[in-house]
């Protein structure tokens, strides 16, 4: 007995994963059809999210969810029947709606339980809307159908249930219930599939059912109900030809078979859901196997066993062409964590009381999804800066020339191995002036000191800096672009800000589109190896004896007429190697500038794997790694 309860658990932890994504794409729906309060497609992706969020919740014992839920449903199935138009009103109280979902489902996961009274206040406000009533009841059966006022249609249903749907937490009563909501339902029940009570499993469904329906509603709607099971399930659903109810009915259609997609006739799912820990368990695995393959590498280089340099190189080609899936694996659309900014920005808009549009570019650009998780928090930061010091009221907007509406720009796209996103406005832009006169008040620049507008743009960053004259819930606190960037660095990432008096600002990350493996590239100095990330590496020069006598012992190189200072790595490192004749430069580009490193000798590309060390050494600022191990970096 305890296997079918554990099942149940399960399912019931995958609806509460489901329910939430559901939540995301109905949140970013809802606020879509605020500004095209007539489409009819938008409408219909929130009345079956919805659908759906109370059918499975009643399957699972989430009662309280589906009971309320249903009542937000019912709203808009009234659109859909245009009984009801879509007001501001309505997408707020939708939105609200939403909230209180996502506390009922915090609560069922043993957080502080949500407050009944929000919930009511809520139905109460859904009430006086609609004109409906809304409770916190279960929904019941309907004799009659929601849809009365249409053409009525017979369609014969052939519900055939999987045989672990009972073990799956699904209670197959509760659909056919669904159904009678529709319309006058017949129902009749196929048992010959019962074996013999020696062989009855308890846990396994046998019956089956052949249902009639009468209903004014679509053949959509009908399948909706089995939204949730229809790939654990055999499903036919057919209009009745002959029936009298049909007679003014529009030209039949072909008969359609709902179930089990197309792709999934050996029974095997399309898509599954994976633990972020198993992922990144299999990830890490994958970072281990490059290190021991460039240990073999490096063993196979040094012998003379063709057989063993022959098994290097198929191992190489494996470790990379897994390594490349498994970074594939977790590389993930941005699309959903802009989404996700469009409720802020909604919200921000309605208590600034400014008119805020949000266009999104490059949403299917792709990030990691360890770095995508760490990116709330930066992009709610610059998103709330706009907002509240960038974009002007819409008053002083038309005076300035401008539509009263401005826009948030979220951008992405791809810079070699970095992705750039952007958040931009079309507001007033950055009060140098007024940066520059809050910096000297603070002490952080002398009165007569000489910067750029870039120079000037970079004090914003210093902790605790703000030019607000009032803190409020919004900004002020000078906290919010001290942590935009300490958590963009932890990402080993950067920020450049540009912005045009009257005209906007434009805050840029750049940022690794992995944090696991790197490509990197592979140098010597004396018996030491090193490696440099390939996305920073601009080229590579020769620098001879007669290069440094020219440059009077100072450490420079002239490229191409650019004067570019250098390091030398035997130096930095106290490596003792003596003086070569001819040495490499590698010329790389930082925030601050170009720079050169010299180093003995360049093997080539290589992968790097990427570790932390832990709390111990997070005031470390170099490691050393004996010069026979592998090569790792670490951060």
């Amino acid at each position: 007995m305890s296997q079918p309860n554990s099942n149940i658990e399960k399912y019931k932890l995958a609806f509460q994963e489901e329910a939430r994504d559901l939540l995301v794409e109905l949140e970013a729906t809802l606020l879509q059809l605020n500004e095209d309060r007539t489409s009819i497609e938008l409408v219909g992706q929130a009345f079956r999210a919805l659908h759906t969020i109370k059918g499975s919740g009643a399957m699972f014992g989430f009662t309280v969810i589906a009971a309320f839920t249903h009542n937000i449903e019912n709203a808009f199935d009234e659109v859909r029947n245009e009984n009801l138009a879509v007001t501001a009103d309505l997408v707020d109280l939708a939105l609200a709606g939403l909230d209180h979902i996502k506390a009922l489902l915090d609560e069922a996961t043993g957080s502080d339980p949500a407050d009944p009274a929000v919930g009511a206040a809520i139905l109460a406000k859904l009430e006086k809307l609609t004109g409906t009533s809304a409770h916190f009841a279960a929904p019941v059966e309907s004799t009659s159908s929601p849809a009365a006022a249409g053409i009525t249609r017979t369609w014969r249903i052939h519900f055939a249930p999987g045989p672990d749907l009972l073990t799956n937490g699904t209670d197959p009563l509760l659909l056919l219930d669904e159904l009678r909501q529709l319309g006058a339902l017949d129902v009749t029940a196929d048992t010959t599939a019962i074996p013999a009570l020696a062989d009855l499993d308890p846990h396994r469904c046998y019956i089956a059912w052949d249902l009639i329906l009468a209903t004014a509603s679509p053949a959509e709607a009908i399948r909706d109900i089995f939204i949730f099971v229809e790939d654990a399930c055999n499903l036919t659903i057919e209009p009745v030809v002959a029936a009298p109810a049909l007679a003014s009915a529009p030209p039949v259609e072909e008969p359609r078979t709902f179930g089990r997609r197309a792709d999934d006739s050996t029974g095997s799912a399309a898509n599954i859901r994976v633990p972020t820990l198993k992922l990144d368990q299999f990830v890490d695995l994958v970072g281990e196997l490059v290190t021991v393959q460039a240990r073999l590498a490096q063993i196979a280089s040094h012998s003379e066993d063709p057989e063993i340099e022959s098994i290097s190189e198929e191992v190489e080609r494996l470790t990379s062409a897994l390594r490349e899936n498994s970074m594939s694996i977790r590389m993930l659309p941005i699309r959903a964590t802009f989404d996700r900014f469009r409720r802020l920005i909604h919200d921000l808009a309605s208590d600034l009381h400014k008119e805020v549009e949000l266009s999104i570019e490059g949403a299917e650009t792709e990030l990691d999804k360890t770095v995508l998780d760490q990116l709330n928090d930066p992009l709610m930061h610059l998103i709330r800066n706009s907002m509240d010091h960038g974009i002007e009221a819409p008053e002083q907007r038309l005076v300035a020339g401008k539509t009263a509406a401005a826009t948030v720009h979220l951008s992405a796209r791809y810079s070699g191995a970095s992705v750039l996103i952007t958040v931009s406005d079309d507001g007033r832009g950055i009060d140098t002036a007024a940066v520059r006169q809050r910096a000297i008040e603070r002490g952080i620049i002398t009165a007569d000191a000489q910067l750029s507008d870039r120079d000037i743009f970079a004090l914003i960053f210093e902790p605790g800096f703000s030019t607000a004259q009032q803190i409020t819930d919004i900004s002020g606190r000078g906290v919010g672009m001290d942590v935009v960037r300490r958590r963009i660095e932890s990402l080993r990432g950067s920020i450049d800000i540009a912005s045009t008096p009257n005209s906007g600002t434009a805050v840029t990350l750049r940022l690794p589109l992995t944090l696991a493996i790197i490509d990197g590239l592979l140098v010597t100095v004396g018996e030491a190896s090193f490696v440099l990330p390939l996305s920073n590496i601009l080229e590579c020069i020769e620098l001879t004896r007669h290069d440094i006598q020219s440059a009077n012992g100072k450490h420079v190189v002239n490229v191409r007429g650019e004067i570019i200072p250098y390091i030398r790595l035997k130096d930095f490192f106290h490596i003792d190697t003596p003086q070569r004749d001819r040495e490499q430069v590698l010329i790389v580009t930082t925030d601050h500038g170009r720079f050169g490193f010299v180093v003995d000798e360049v093997l080539g590309d290589h992968q790097t794997v990427i570790k932390n060390l832990g709390r111990f050494y997070k005031d470390v600022q170099v490691v050393l790694a004996p010069p026979s191990s592998a090569v790792e970096a670490w951060h």
